[in-house]
């Protein structure tokens, strides 16, 4: 009798819901171009794994820094243009003390695979070094993986800056238990930027001199 009874309301609650349907929309429905809840979907997307969060914040530090760095021939020293891209990097990853980043070194096509592999590694221990200099805690940075020669920007055999270079990329959140700090902090970095947007400079004040208008003339 129950089972009959929960059938019957069942039906009822449908009949009602699809006679209001014709009547009634929700609010906004009109103007709904399909884009409503994008935000909230991406998140949830990347709170359950189904979108990759490395991949989402490496987008932003390539769109937003230079991640790339170019070195002398058959060199690990850094260069005055590279510190400065270097710093700007360091700037970013201040910003975001819960991530860690890899930094893979490259070299040219010239020389011995063995050699230019020591060389790239040099390279990316180099910019670890560096980044470390400007306060980067080096938990967060990885130097440890080296392409050597085998990823050319530009294939040629010849000497080629654009081929001597470290790209540092964003590897992942900092693991609990490690230095730098997780732990519920990644709100507080998201809601500073929310508040550093809110800020509007004023402009500054300006004195506004009278001008008298003879009576009668036209503007």
């Amino acid at each position: 009798m129950r089972g009959h009874m929960r059938i019957i309301l069942s039906a009822a609650v449908l009949l009602a819901l699809s006679a209001c349907g014709d009547m009634n929309k929700e609010l906004g429905a009109e103007v709904d171009n399909g884009h409503f809840g994008e935000a909230t979907m991406n998140n949830s997307l990347i709170q359950t794994g189904a979108v990759d969060y490395r991949i989402q914040l490496g987008r932003r530090f390539a769109s937003e820094v230079p991640s790339t760095i170019t070195f002398p021939f058959n060199s690990a020293a850094l260069t005055p243009e590279a510190r400065s891209v270097l710093d700007h990097q360091a700037n970013w990853m201040r910003q975001f003390p819960e991530l860690r980043f890899s930094v893979y070194g490259h070299t040219d096509l010239v020389g011995s695979p063995g050699y230019n592999k020591s060389l790239g590694k040099k390279r990316a221990q180099a910019v670890v070094a560096y980044l470390g200099s400007r306060g980067i805690s080096r938990s967060r940075l990885d130097a440890l993986v080296s392409y050597g020669e085998t990823r050319p920007v530009v294939m040629t055999q010849s000497p080629e800056e654009r081929n001597r270079r470290t790209v540092t990329e964003v590897a992942g959140f900092v693991q609990k238990g490690k230095s730098a700090p997780l732990n519920g902090k990644y709100a507080a970095v998201i809601m500073r930027e929310y508040v550093k947007l809110a800020e509007r400079k004023h402009p500054p004040n300006v004195e506004m001199t009278p001008v008298l208008v003879p009576v009668g003339t036209g503007g």
